[in-house]
């Protein structure tokens, strides 16, 4: 058995900084105030230019608008650009629909269904065992898939957190599917827009507490790091002791 593949104690024991290291990851992982502004304000706009004028193109056109600027501007700071591209690609596939249908409803569709899926995968990965929430942030703590085999509390808590994404994202869309059959554009646009950031934050929040109160994550980059420079110096011992050999001969 490799170091690898070593289980490690399941214990509630965890690192001094590991809130801190938690809270700096999730910000990674989902952007931040800065990353939820960016996915509220081009709804925002097209619920709100459409209240106003009833027109689809002008709405729909400026929503998209918004997105690439939010882009350019990330762009022109340096800045990650994942985030602001991911809402590009939401308005864009939004805009596309409600143009092919000429239905300004069908502007908020295409996330709907993102939301639905994402709240199912969420749920079955948890039930399969391999929990999304893992997957996710697994990298972003440099601990890859280690937790799977070798933590299991951590891997208690990313199932946690998962069935915490799944269950909120499914109540939201069990308000919002029904108002897309019976609400109109404006009502459904504003419903989306309030319910953007509270369910967002909230499921934040719980993955936090739940990932800050389990074990610290395993850095496996770091273990292949240790084992390849003692990896490195067992070679330099054993080409020094060879040496010596030669000469002695």
């Amino acid at each position: 058995m490799t170091s690898l593949d070593k289980p490690t104690q399941d214990t509630d024991q965890t690192q001094p900084d590991a809130r801190a290291v938690t809270e700096a990851a999730l910000f990674e992982a989902f952007g931040g105030v800065r990353g939820m502004v960016e996915t509220v304000l081009p709804g925002l706009l097209f619920v709100a230019i459409f209240t106003v004028n009833k027109n689809l193109h002008m709405a729909a056109i400026a929503a998209l608008a918004l997105s690439l600027i939010l882009v350019v501007v990330r762009l022109a700071m340096k800045d990650t650009v994942k985030h602001a591209f991911s809402g590009v690609f939401g308005v864009a596939f939004g805009v596309a629909f409600a143009m092919f249908t000429g239905n300004a409803k069908d502007f908020y569709l295409p996330g709907m269904l993102y939301t639905l899926g994402l709240a199912l995968a969420y749920i079955i990965t948890t039930l399969a065992g391999v929990p999304l929430m893992g997957l996710i942030l697994g990298p972003v703590f440099k601990e890859n898939l280690s937790w799977r085999t070798r933590n299991p509390g951590r891997k208690k808590a990313y199932a946690k957190a998962s069935w915490a994404w799944g269950l909120i994202l499914l109540a939201k869309c069990a308000i919002l599917f029904p108002l897309y059959w019976w609400a109109d554009t404006a009502q459904l646009g504003w419903v989306l827009v309030i319910l953007k950031i509270p369910p967002f934050l909230l499921a934040v929040w719980l993955t936090w507490v739940f990932l800050a109160k389990a074990p610290a994550p395993i850095d496996v980059f770091a273990e292949m790091e240790a084992e390849e420079k003692a990896a490195e110096e067992r070679k330099a011992a054993a080409e020094a002791a060879g040496g010596r050999h030669r000469r002695e001969d």
